[in-house]
């Protein structure tokens, strides 16, 4: 909840792959991972944490993969440099130790450094770790007052899946776990499975995109104003306008000034690629809301024409009704945008009520 209360303000979290290497092979997986997958040296993201500062780093720092726990000192040394400027930590595993009877001690560090543990758990990780593992772990962390919660993906709104999972879930921690129950994505190894499931709905993204609001480092380095996995493996070539960085060369403040200051960025947050492609580029046709965005810096007209655009006095005025209307809706409208139908409060469950947000320190 605090994490979704924060998806207004640009540059207020960073996600980071720490690596593409992962021990399961789950059927639905976006980074396609496997143990043999690439994986980039640990200095290269300790060098980019070291460029947070207690003047400016981002309030979230969300680590993931890949599994991020084949690297349990970076995870630790990552985690241990935003702690030390005030920013938090946010980890998501899929669990892939749970399967011995013990959590390694490597592990259990790495764990115990961040500030809350998130697990995967859906009827493709089931295939790979139980549900009894995920559940025992996740009970031996919440006994030593671990911050914990769930990320689900389901089918839709009539998946039989979801209601038997989350239901389990509820009455095995008496509501105490919250779960953000998103839908499967046609991306990664999940793009077989929709094309052997033809008819499977695909998932709307709402305009404008909000998502543009925070980079995303990739296992490589790279850095980008979109988590797309098919943006971040060049199975998409990389747009111009979409591209923040690398983590070899920028810090902090590089990244968090570009995606505040890009037209294209700012532009994506506060009208959306196809506002952007029908008023100033060359207009969309029938692709899709990101294929859209893709093609973008494929028209000769559209950075002058965004720059033009940017300019404007009414565009700030809109830019900034934008962004309070997002923050005024909460972080319960923003999980109904982008969870599965019927799911998204659960997202809530064990928040503790009343207790005063952090300033957004950027």
């Amino acid at each position: 909840m605090e994490i979704l209360e924060y998806r207004s303000v640009p540059a207020a979290a960073v996600s980071i792959g720490l690596t593409r290497r992962c021990p399961l092979h789950c059927r639905h997986c976006s980074t396609e991972s496997l143990m043999d997958s690439e994986e980039y040296p640990a200095e290269m993201f300790t060098r980019f944490a070291d460029t947070f500062t207690p003047e400016s780093h981002p309030d979230f720092v969300l680590l993931s993969g890949g599994e991020a726990l084949l690297r349990p000192t970076l995870v630790r040394a990552v985690a241990d440099r935003a702690r030390a400027v005030g920013a938090r930590t946010h980890l998501l595993s899929g669990l892939f130790f749970a399967r011995g009877s013990r959590i390694p001690a490597a592990v259990r560090r790495a764990i115990d450094t961040v500030d809350h543990f998130s697990a995967s758990l859906d009827v493709f990780h089931e295939e790979e770790v139980s549900r009894a593992a995920v559940f025992r772990v996740l009970h031996e962390l919440l006994d030593a007052g671990k911050d914990v919660s769930l990320q689900l993906v389901g089918l839709g709104p009539d998946d039989p899946y979801l209601a038997d999972i989350t239901g389990a879930v509820r009455r095995e921690f008496e509501d105490h776990v919250p779960m953000l129950v998103v839908p499967l994505a046609s991306v990664g190894r999940a793009r077989e499975w929709f094309a052997s499931h033809p008819g499977m709905p695909l998932p709307v993204t709402a305009e404008p995109c909000t998502l543009a609001g925070w980079p995303v480092v990739g296992f490589n380095g790279q850095v980008t104003a979109c988590g797309n996995q098919d943006v971040m493996d060049g199975k998409v070539p990389l747009p111009a306008h979409l591209y923040l960085g690398h983590i070899a060369r920028d810090d902090w403040a590089t990244i968090r000034r570009r995606t505040l200051e890009s037209p294209m960025v700012r532009s994506l947050r506060t009208f959306g690629p196809r506002y952007l492609a029908d008023r100033v580029g060359a207009g969309c046709g029938d692709a899709g809301y990101c294929e859209t965005c893709y093609t973008l810096s494929k028209s000769p007209d559209i950075r002058p024409g965004v720059r033009e655009l940017v300019r404007r006095p009414s565009t700030a005025v809109v830019e900034e009704l934008v962004t309070r209307s997002v923050a005024d809706a909460g972080a319960m409208s923003f999980a109904r945008h982008f969870t599965v139908e019927g799911y998204a409060d659960l997202v809530a469950l064990g928040h503790r009520t009343g207790q005063e947000g952090l300033a957004c320190t950027g």
